[in-house]
């Protein structure tokens, strides 16, 4: 049974009770990884392993995101910044204990990526910001390094997927 979650600002990034926060660097460009992030949603359970479905909602306003397991994300789009960055808050899911959940993806040129040498390369920084109940907290916590390592080997599966595909 899927529960609206509390509707949280773009502050809350930086106020939840809990935050999850990864960063890698991969050899594509930030266009790249904007583009499949943003503009591929579809696309996602193949280089992120975790999701098992994924599809744009209420004409590209949000997500319906299904996770291995069983766990839905509805969520709605709030930044778009092309390139740069891009946060979503759930709106509603099935997943218990959980209050209010966002996430962000922030996108920066880095200076080789992984070791190229092109300086064409691209720091991703995940941030997943929520509210719950102490025992949804204390699940979070103990997930941690399992969802570092889920983000890491997602951003290795991207980056041989855009290496892999000619630019649009």
């Amino acid at each position: 049974m899927a529960r609206r979650l509390r509707p949280v600002r773009l502050d809350f990034l930086e106020s939840a009770p809990l935050r999850l926060v990864f960063d890698t660097e991969v050899a594509a460009p930030p266009s790249a990884v904007y583009r499949a992030l943003a503009d591929e949603v579809a696309d996602s359970p193949s280089w992120f392993t975790a999701i098992a479905a994924a599809r744009p909602i209420a004409g590209g306003a949000g997500r319906e995101i299904r996770l291995r397991g069983g766990v839905v994300f509805q969520e709605r789009i709030l930044v778009t910044d092309a390139g740069e960055r891009y946060a979503y808050r759930v709106e509603e899911t099935n997943a218990p204990g959980v209050r209010a959940l966002m996430e962000e993806w922030l996108l920066t040129p880095a200076p080789h990526g992984t070791g190229t040498g092109t300086g064409t390369g691209t720091r991703v920084r995940w941030t997943m910001a929520a509210e719950g109940t102490a025992p949804f907290r204390l699940v979070m916590r103990l997930a941690r390094s399992g969802v570092g390592r889920s983000f890491r080997d997602a951003m290795r599966n991207l980056d041989r997927r855009l290496a892999s595909s000619p630019a649009p």
